[in-house]
């Protein structure tokens, strides 16, 4: 399968599950030196090939469509870590909900309430409010500190990246998920992962979690 052929799949998977609403959501996988982007104005579950945009890795567009004006926001992720090799935004309700509260603590807006969330996602910092397609959503990412593989957006939603794109799919899911138990249980007693039982988890699953995103005796 082309890495066309795959972005338009991992499309159709996140409209069928509900979280990709309208023609909002981007996705871009890279190839060697250039990047491949949806396009602008099209849902992610009808996407086709002439609605896919290639780019180089400077953001200068080469062939197809006219591509997301969230280019900003991929390449930063892009440019974060080499390792990534696919970056998934979406609006998707719960991380949208989330991203307007204030984060759970400095490192992490979303607080570690299962382990699956610590294993497959990891600290997920809240990046300042900036205007759809700015070019500073780049330069947030690249600034925020510590690692990590997905942040929310304020008052705008979700962008996470994966070495391809199951894997930026399948974080993008756990991700909504984690923010889904975080809306639902804020105004209740809960309780979160201990220090120890989250660096057990980031350690055993090479997950980014550093001391700044624990509030111990919190929650």
């Amino acid at each position: 399968m082309t890495a066309a052929q795959q972005l338009i799949s991992i499309g159709r998977e996140l409209s069928a599950l509900g979280i990709s609403p309208g023609s909002s959501g981007n996705i871009s996988v890279r190839e060697g030196e250039r990047l491949l982007v949806t396009g602008t104005g099209v849902q992610l579950g009808d996407l086709r090939e002439d609605d896919l945009a290639v780019l180089d890795l400077d953001g200068t567009h080469l062939a197809g469509a006219r591509a997301s004006k969230e280019v900003p926001l991929h390449r930063g992720m892009y440019r974060r870590d080499p390792e990534f090799g696919a970056v998934v935004h979406l609006h998707s309700p719960w991380a949208t909900a989330l991203s307007c509260t204030p984060p759970w603590s400095e490192r992490s807006a979303v607080p570690p309430l299962t382990p699956y969330f610590v294993m497959r996602v990891g600290q997920t910092p809240l990046l300042p409010y900036r205007m759809p397609g700015s070019p500073q959503l780049g330069e947030d990412v690249l600034a925020a500190p510590g690692p990590f593989r997905a942040a929310l957006l304020a008052h705008h939603g979700s962008v996470v990246a994966g070495r391809d794109l199951r894997e930026a799919l399948d974080r993008a899911v756990e991700l909504e998920e984690a923010c889904r138990l975080a809306v639902l249980t804020a105004s209740v007693p809960r309780r979160v992962l201990d220090p120890a039982q989250i660096a057990e988890l980031a350690e055993r699953w090479g997950s980014p979690w550093t001391s700044e995103s624990v509030r111990p005796g919190q929650d």
